[in-house]
Protein backbone atom coordinates (compact mmCIF):
# COMPACT_ATOMS: atom_id res chain seq x y z
CA UNK A 1 0.00 0.00 0.00
CA UNK A 2 1.72 3.21 -1.12
CA UNK A 3 1.34 6.43 1.33
CA UNK A 4 -1.80 8.12 0.24
CA UNK A 5 -3.26 4.60 0.39
CA UNK A 6 -2.19 4.22 3.83
CA UNK A 7 -3.25 8.13 4.62
CA UNK A 8 -6.76 7.19 3.20
CA UNK A 9 -6.93 3.97 5.41
CA UNK A 10 -5.77 5.50 8.50
CA UNK A 11 -8.68 8.73 8.00
CA UNK A 12 -11.29 6.14 7.40
CA UNK A 13 -10.63 3.69 10.51
CA UNK A 14 -9.96 7.10 12.70
CA UNK A 15 -13.60 8.60 11.05
CA UNK A 16 -15.13 5.57 11.79
CA UNK A 17 -13.78 5.10 15.63
CA UNK A 18 -14.87 9.03 16.09
CA UNK A 19 -18.73 8.02 14.67
CA UNK A 20 -18.68 5.20 17.16
CA UNK A 21 -17.45 7.12 20.08
CA UNK A 22 -20.15 9.53 19.73
CA UNK A 23 -22.87 6.68 19.89
CA UNK A 24 -21.38 6.57 23.38
CA UNK A 25 -24.36 7.09 26.20
CA UNK A 26 -23.42 10.64 27.71
CA UNK A 27 -23.40 10.12 31.24
CA UNK A 28 -25.18 12.16 34.11
CA UNK A 29 -22.78 13.99 35.21
CA UNK A 30 -22.11 15.82 31.61
CA UNK A 31 -25.72 15.55 31.38
CA UNK A 32 -26.10 17.97 34.55
CA UNK A 33 -22.95 20.27 33.01
CA UNK A 34 -24.79 20.39 29.93
CA UNK A 35 -27.71 21.66 32.01
CA UNK A 36 -25.73 24.40 33.90
CA UNK A 37 -24.48 25.69 31.18
CA UNK A 38 -27.33 25.95 28.60
CA UNK A 39 -30.84 25.47 31.57
CA UNK A 40 -30.18 27.04 34.47
CA UNK A 41 -29.65 30.81 33.65
CA UNK A 42 -33.70 30.12 33.61
CA UNK A 43 -34.27 27.21 35.43
CA UNK A 44 -32.41 27.86 38.04
CA UNK A 45 -29.43 26.45 39.82
CA UNK A 46 -31.49 24.51 42.13
CA UNK A 47 -33.58 23.17 38.92
CA UNK A 48 -37.20 25.13 40.16
CA UNK A 49 -37.57 27.48 37.59
CA UNK A 50 -36.20 30.61 39.81
CA UNK A 51 -32.92 31.32 37.41
CA UNK A 52 -31.63 34.93 37.42
CA UNK A 53 -32.47 35.60 33.97
CA UNK A 54 -36.56 35.25 35.03
CA UNK A 55 -37.02 38.92 36.67
CA UNK A 56 -39.39 40.53 33.93
CA UNK A 57 -40.65 37.15 32.11
CA UNK A 58 -44.27 37.18 31.76
CA UNK A 59 -44.01 33.59 31.68
CA UNK A 60 -41.95 31.71 34.17
CA UNK A 61 -39.75 28.80 33.16
CA UNK A 62 -40.95 24.83 34.37
CA UNK A 63 -40.24 23.92 37.79
CA UNK A 64 -37.67 20.55 36.52
CA UNK A 65 -38.35 19.73 40.88
CA UNK A 66 -42.10 19.58 40.39
CA UNK A 67 -42.59 15.57 40.57
CA UNK A 68 -46.20 15.92 39.72
CA UNK A 69 -45.75 18.23 35.99
CA UNK A 70 -42.91 16.75 35.07
CA UNK A 71 -44.30 13.40 35.38
CA UNK A 72 -47.43 14.71 32.81
CA UNK A 73 -44.88 15.05 30.19
CA UNK A 74 -43.70 12.26 28.21
CA UNK A 75 -40.22 11.84 27.21
CA UNK A 76 -41.14 12.50 23.56
CA UNK A 77 -42.24 15.70 24.48
CA UNK A 78 -39.40 16.86 27.11
CA UNK A 79 -36.83 15.89 23.91
CA UNK A 80 -38.77 18.03 21.39
CA UNK A 81 -38.67 21.10 23.72
CA UNK A 82 -34.87 20.59 24.68
CA UNK A 83 -34.25 20.00 20.82
CA UNK A 84 -36.47 22.92 19.26
CA UNK A 85 -37.08 24.75 21.86
CA UNK A 86 -40.72 26.37 23.69
CA UNK A 87 -42.62 26.95 20.40
CA UNK A 88 -42.32 23.57 19.02
CA UNK A 89 -44.27 22.15 22.20
CA UNK A 90 -46.76 25.58 21.97
CA UNK A 91 -44.69 26.70 25.39
CA UNK A 92 -42.51 29.95 25.46
CA UNK A 93 -41.26 31.48 22.55
CA UNK A 94 -38.33 32.30 24.96
CA UNK A 95 -37.10 29.04 25.35
CA UNK A 96 -34.41 28.56 23.42
CA UNK A 97 -33.97 25.80 20.85
CA UNK A 98 -30.98 23.58 21.62
CA UNK A 99 -30.66 20.96 18.98
CA UNK A 100 -27.84 22.92 17.22
CA UNK A 101 -26.09 22.92 20.31
CA UNK A 102 -26.01 19.36 21.77
CA UNK A 103 -26.21 16.20 19.68
CA UNK A 104 -28.49 13.48 20.20
CA UNK A 105 -26.85 11.95 22.96
CA UNK A 106 -26.78 14.61 24.96
CA UNK A 107 -30.37 15.52 24.56
CA UNK A 108 -31.01 12.08 25.69
CA UNK A 109 -29.05 12.23 28.24
CA UNK A 110 -30.66 15.55 29.40
CA UNK A 111 -34.12 14.08 29.47
CA UNK A 112 -32.78 11.44 31.75
CA UNK A 113 -31.34 13.45 33.62
CA UNK A 114 -34.24 16.08 33.76
CA UNK A 115 -36.01 12.18 34.80
CA UNK A 116 -33.67 12.27 37.76
CA UNK A 117 -33.45 15.47 38.95
CA UNK A 118 -37.75 15.66 39.18
CA UNK A 119 -37.80 11.99 40.90
CA UNK A 120 -40.17 10.92 38.32
CA UNK A 121 -38.21 8.28 36.70
CA UNK A 122 -38.56 7.14 33.01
Amino acid sequence: MNSTGLFAATLLIGLGYSAVAMAEPVSMDRAEKLYDTYCAQCHGMSRNGKGINTVGLSVQPRDHTDTKAMSDLPDDQIRLVIEEGGLAVNKSILMPAWGEAMSAEEITAMVSYLRKVCKCGN
